[in-house]
């Protein structure tokens, strides 16, 4: 295969790098349709009733009072995040009919239950699979007895060990990453798995798909998972079966399908790269030009990944079969996970790969950053594109800026979306006043998930500060301690600092008025966004 400008060539015979096309049946029922389509029938109702029924309306009236008086008291005693409960508390009141159905609708996740029964079926069968030596736990609570507690719940909760023996390798740009991966990729001999929220034609997606290509025709197994968002957005339906021509596996996880693909639909947010069980990514960066530059929607755009080697690989092995082996009836494992992963001799520190599943009771991307947040003792550094807090994030991170934690944001200074961009904004003046630091970046748009506490922890991940992230996303992430790239993070934090300009409460004033009015507006239903 050769490819030019990263597009597989035409003579080839293959043509698999066509843009596809969004489909208007698909368009229909994304959450956009959806909500237009609730909109449609609270309005109809409302309007049939004052046209042929006026004079039943102060009864319509009474009934719906009644009915958001129930639906408020069953809120209340939910389980709910608080910020949620006010949310929805508000829709139903507005909305009553629009909010009810629009509740009823997401709450019984349709489609999804079957995958979460399977889901938590595939932790409890795989939860030896990966143990923990009991050796490394016991030297990571004599070095840094702070983070002991975090590596025993992530272990609990998903069966995720924290490993020594592992290199870890930062990179501040895509673009390195990308340079990275190309060499990794060459040395390919028994599998690659992938597993990515974005795969788009391109330069990256075109020079990667050309070594996925040789490495299946040289008997390297080949196996690709990007989730349905994908199929009405970048690529088209058939995309599986033409990869499936050249000797790849591939499977879109959970498509948009018409009435089950709900507003919290459960995304696949992940971006792993897995090569022979000893080398693994993670970060930020999906398999979409953008990302490394080649294209700039929203000028520069800043993203971060991490290369890991050795011990912890594994981890991040089990947790790409788990997701592919939802939907086969016979499961393996053992031949993967039982592949050497090359120990990196003399490797310091400890690395904890871990996910987060929205189909259990477990906040753990939340918790992860909570936690980090109530031990830093210097300071607390966190990139994220989107800052759409609860009240205990936001609490979290004002109270280490109270008790005399640096705590300093960096967000994008051009946004990808206005809305969210405008949500955030309505965050500043309050993190301000309790002393926390926030950095919009000049030069364009942050996609970074990284933070780092007093440069002895940092995670970078998926994991975005925001409700789809931390509450309706599979998301993951790789917690580094003591490592020595930690210097690197902090090198790049440093050169992110200078680069952008620092909001004041005098800044935020100037603020144009519709991004302020906005910003107030999309408070109201943030966590829906």
């Amino acid at each position: 295969m050769k490819a030019t400008d990263g597009y597989v060539q035409e003579n080839t015979g293959l043509n698999l790098l066509r843009k596809g096309r969004r489909g208007l049946f698909r368009m229909l029922f994304s959450r956009a349709g959806l909500l237009a389509v609730l909109i449609l029938i609270q309005v109809g109702l409302v309007a049939v009733v004052l046209h042929y029924y006026r004079e039943f309306f102060p009864h319509y009236y009474a009934a719906s009072l009644l009915f958001s008086s129930v639906m408020a008291v069953y809120l209340l005693n939910s389980h709910m995040n608080p910020a949620a409960k006010l949310t929805w508390l508000a829709v139903i009141a507005l909305l009553p009919v629009f909010g009810a159905l629009l509740y009823l609708y997401t709450q019984s996740d349709v489609g999804h239950r079957v995958m979460r029964d399977r889901f938590i079926a595939l932790t409890e069968e795989t939860r030896e699979m990966v143990p923990q030596d009991e050796g490394t736990l016991e030297r990571l609570e004599a070095q840094a007895p702070e983070a002991a507690g975090l590596a025993r719940y992530l272990r609990r909760t998903g069966c995720h060990p924290v490993c020594e023996g592992t290199e870890a390798m930062y990179f501040p740009l895509g673009e390195r990453m990308f340079e990275e991966l190309l060499v990794q990729l060459e040395k390919a001999e028994k599998f690659v798995f992938l597993e990515y929220f974005i795969v788009d034609e391109g330069l990256m997606w075109g020079r990667v798909l050309e070594i996925l290509a040789r490495k299946a025709a040289e008997g390297v197994e080949v196996r690709l998972m990007y989730d349905g968002t994908c199929e009405f957005s970048r690529l088209p339906h058939n995309y599986p079966k033409r990869l499936g021509e050249l000797g790849i596996q591939c499977k879109t996880f959970a498509p948009i399908s018409p009435f089950v693909s709900t507003l919290y639909n459960y995304r696949d947010h992940r971006k792993i790269l897995v090569i022979d069980g000893k080398v693994a990514f993670t970060g930020g960066v999906n398999l979409a030009d953008e990302y490394i530059n080649r294209e700039h929607p929203f000028g520069r755009w800043k993203d971060t990944a991490v290369m890991l080697r050795g011990e912890a690989v594994r981890s991040f092995t089990m947790m790409f079969l788990k997701m592919w082996n939802l939907s086969e009836k016979e499961p393996e494992y053992d031949r993967y996970l039982a592949e050497p992963t090359g120990s990196a001799a003399g490797a310091q520190g400890f690395v904890l790969p871990y996910g987060d599943c929205p189909l259990d009771d477990e906040r753990v991307g939340e918790w992860v950053y909570l936690d980090l947040l109530n031990r830093a003792r210097d300071y607390m550094y966190i990139m994220t594109p989107y800052l759409i807090l609860d009240g205990e994030m936001e609490t979290a991170i004002k109270f280490a800026a109270e008790r005399g934690v640096d705590v300093r944001l960096i967000l994008p200074g051009v946004p990808d979306k206005v809305l969210p961009w405008a949500l955030a904004k309505s965050h500043y003046k309050s993190l301000l006043l309790s002393g926390v630091k926030i950095y919009e970046y000049g030069p364009g748009f942050v996609h970074a998930k990284t933070c780092l506490c007093d440069g002895r922890e940092a995670v970078v991940g998926t994991i975005n500060l925001d409700y789809r992230s931390l509450y309706h996303h599979f998301e993951c992430a790789a917690y580094l301690n003591g490592v020595p790239c930690l210097k690197d993070i902090r090198a790049d934090f440093e050169g992110m600092f200078a680069d952008s300009r620092e909001v004041s409460l005098e800044s935020i004033k100037k603020e144009k008025l519709r991004l302020k009015l906005a910003g107030m507006l999309m408070k109201v239903i943030a966590p829906l966004l």
